[in-house]
Order: structure tokens, then sequence, then C-alpha cells
């Protein structure tokens, strides 16, 4: 089955905050850990989150430098992260991710 582009995109975005919101994969080298997904399409969907009106910070570690620190979701805007859970053997198979 072929699955659109705006459809794995929207799936990845979900995705990437649920593992954020969770403390599975808050900063950039887990989520590439955690999905498997380049550098570059990390940083990317981490910024498209805005576009689901997720608020996405980003929080510096007490005492570290050079942007040492992790990512937090303040708010999930009209996302219902429930559903995600609920979902989240479908969104991983859609991605392909383990």
């Amino acid at each position: 089955m072929d699955t659109s582009k705006t459809k794995t995109s929207f799936y990845r975005r979900l995705y990437v905050a649920w593992l954020i919101d969770s403390s599975t994969a808050a900063s950039v080298p887990a989520l590439m850990e955690a999905t498997g997904m380049p550098r570059r399409t990390a940083q990317d969907t981490l910024l498209a989150l805005a576009d689901l009106d997720i608020d996405c910070h980003f929080e510096q570690d007490e005492g570290a430098r050079n942007n040492a620190g992790h990512y937090v979701i303040r708010d999930w805007g009209a996302i219902d992260k429930r559903w995600i859970a609920a979902n989240l053997h479908q969104i991983k198979a859609v991605l392909g991710y383990p």
C-alpha cells in the first residue's frame, strides 16, 4: 500500500512530538537513534511541529554549554496525544520505524 507524502509527513510529526513528550527521545541525536532518520530530517521535523500548532521548545540544560539540552512539548494545540498513543503501532508501521 502506498501512503501519501502528506500522511507520512503528518505521522512523522506526531511521532516525533510523542517521542519528545514521553521523554523517549528529547534531543536531535536521540530522535535520530529512535527513528533512524537523518539529522536534517529530525531538525526539519522539529521545526515543522509549529505548523500543527504543537508548541515545542528547546530547554538548555542548567550549567550546560553548546546547546546541550532537550526539547519539551508545551502545548499540543488541536492534537490529541492519546490518539497517538493508541495508534502508535500503525504510525510506526506507516513510517517504517522499529
